[in-house]
């Protein structure tokens, strides 16, 4: 294994450099589902279904790629990763934004999710190995900002964008972006990482992977649309599952696993897991819910329900690298706590919104949860990261990006099958209370309006369920030793126990 590569000062310009890739691959994530009915007709799509997969394919590619991450990272240099990935990315780009049919544009999307895939978990390492773990917090929430600010303003930009220009521009503005990050890589990029040049990719794991991982996936994002008895959505998560499982047992197995699943003896690291998957779960489904509420119940455009959304995201930016350096200071516990009881309060505001609730008040409800939340993520997942070995980073960073992934997809799936299970039940107990010659299409559309408030508001009090167990969850965190001392032992310990694992093995 190489020694690793030591730098005097930080590489912040490098850094810059990895910054600017991670946001323009974030941001395109979340950039096209307020533009689907705009390139429907462009394109004369038949049914919502079909664009759909636009999404649904970038979601799933990136699914099926981010755990092989882990391999990648250890296997290649952190310059010849960035370089390929942001070609793959920018090329896709390219062919999006050209695209002349959907077959084109489809193809052009999973190129990018191709890409963009390694991306996060790249970055996520580079800044673990840059910064001593003291000091993680303040580097972490710079990261942290990117991670959730970028695709949280997708939707308003892309609301604003869709309104007043073609569904184009949202891929010819990325370009000019991925091309410079790209070049700047190429220019200035080192390499700050460990490499192992002998490790190997093990392939049935990969195939596993690809399968457990892409058919919960799948599976669960499909079930919210097509029902959970639909048989290729039963068939997916049956498939999925068993492969997940068959998966784990062979990583558990192998000297060298694609996603070494014993980071999970660490403590800290677990419990952070756990919280994160918990609380990736409170926040998807909030992005789902709030503007099914603004745009379904209160009748609010899509471009002003994006710019409703707008300012929460600007607090949760502002508040990351704020939240990291507190971290650093005092530590995840309290930062976890006052967060998810802030996100707790907010959420049940949410859970008692009306009819005719004012803009403002949804808009300061909603930027209320964004502060809490933005106190949470990224203080227990680098206090579980800080638990780890160096040789488990890569493994640490795309097990926890995966787990969120399939956990807000879930999730989401999980509370939009509440959501419409409760507003067909209300719907069906208001129109039995009408005589049905007295229904008007006005009367007739304020019943299933009153039924979907229902809904969303039932849905809510779920996610406000899923808040308090993350709540006590936190209760349990503690801060994770980072002295000289501390990381010491846990290297040699992480060192013997690899040696004996190996040993075992052979």
């Amino acid at each position: 294994m190489d020694s690793t590569l030591q730098h005097k000062k930080t590489p912040y310009f490098m850094i810059a450099i990895l910054f600017v890739g991670a946001f323009v691959s974030f941001l395109n994530n979340s950039l096209l589902n307020v533009a689907l009915p705009s390139i429907m007709v462009d394109l004369e799509i038949a049914d919502y279904s079909t664009v759909q997969w636009l999404s649904t394919g970038y979601m799933l590619v990136s699914g099926v790629l981010i755990p092989a991450s882990a391999f990648l990272l250890t296997r290649f240099s952190n310059r010849r990763l960035f370089i390929t990935s942001m070609a793959i990315f920018t090329l896709g780009t390219a062919v999006a934004a050209f695209a002349p049919n959907f077959g084109v544009l489809l193809t052009g999307r999973m190129i990018q999710a191709a890409g963009s895939s390694v991306m996060g978990p790249l970055l996520m390492n580079i800044m673990l190995v840059s910064f001593p773990r003291e000091k993680r917090g303040a580097a972490m929430g710079i990261f942290g900002l990117v991670m959730i600010t970028a695709p949280a303003i997708g939707p308003t930009l892309s609301g604003y964008i869709v309104q007043y220009h073609d569904w184009r521009v949202l891929f010819e503005m990325i370009l000019p972006l991925a091309v410079i990050s790209l070049l700047l890589g190429i220019w200035k990029l080192e390499n700050v990482m460990e490499q192992n040049k002998s490790a190997k990719l093990d392939y049935f794991s990969v195939v596993l992977s690809s399968i457990g991982f892409g058919g919960l996936l799948y599976g669960f994002s499909s079930a919210s649309s097509d029902g959970w008895t639909d048989t290729i959505v039963l068939t997916t998560l049956i498939v999925g599952a068993i492969a997940l499982i068959a998966f784990i047992l062979r990583q558990l197995k192998m000297d060298e696993p694609l996603l070494d699943l014993r980071v999970y003896k660490h403590p800290m690291f677990a419990l952070g897991s756990v919280i994160a998957i918990v609380n990736a779960v409170a926040m998807f489904s909030g992005m789902i819910l709030t503007p099914a509420y603004v745009q379904n119940v209160r009748g609010i455009s899509p471009l002003d329900s994006g710019l409703m959304m707008l300012p929460g995201a600007i607090i949760m930016g502002i508040m990351m690298p704020i939240t990291g350096k507190l971290f650093d200071r005092f530590g995840p516990r309290i930062l976890a706590v006052v967060g998810l009881v802030v996100t707790a309060i907010s959420t049940y505001m949410l859970a008692n919104l009306q009819i005719d609730s004012s803009y403002t008040h949804i808009v300061l409800v909603y930027t209320l949860r964004m502060l809490g939340m933005s106190m949470v993520m990224m203080p227990i997942m680098t206090n579980g990261l800080n638990q780890l070995p160096t040789r488990l980073n890569p493994h640490g960073t795309a097990i926890n990006n995966t787990a969120q992934q399939v956990s807000g997809s879930i999730g989401t799936a999980i509370l939009i099958t509440i959501m419409n299970s409760v507003t067909k039940t209300k719907a069906e107990n208001l129109m039995a209370g009408v005589d049905p010659a007295t229904l008007t299409d006005t009367s007739t559309a304020a019943l299933t309006q009153q039924a979907l408030l229902a809904g969303i508001q039932y849905s809510f009090f779920v996610t406000l369920v899923i808040n308090i167990i993350a709540l006590v969850l936190a209760l349990f965190v503690k801060r994770v030793d980072t002295s000289a001392a501390a990381i010491s032992k846990l290297e040699n310990q992480d060192n013997q126990d690899n040696i004996a694992s190996k040993t075992v093995t052979n």
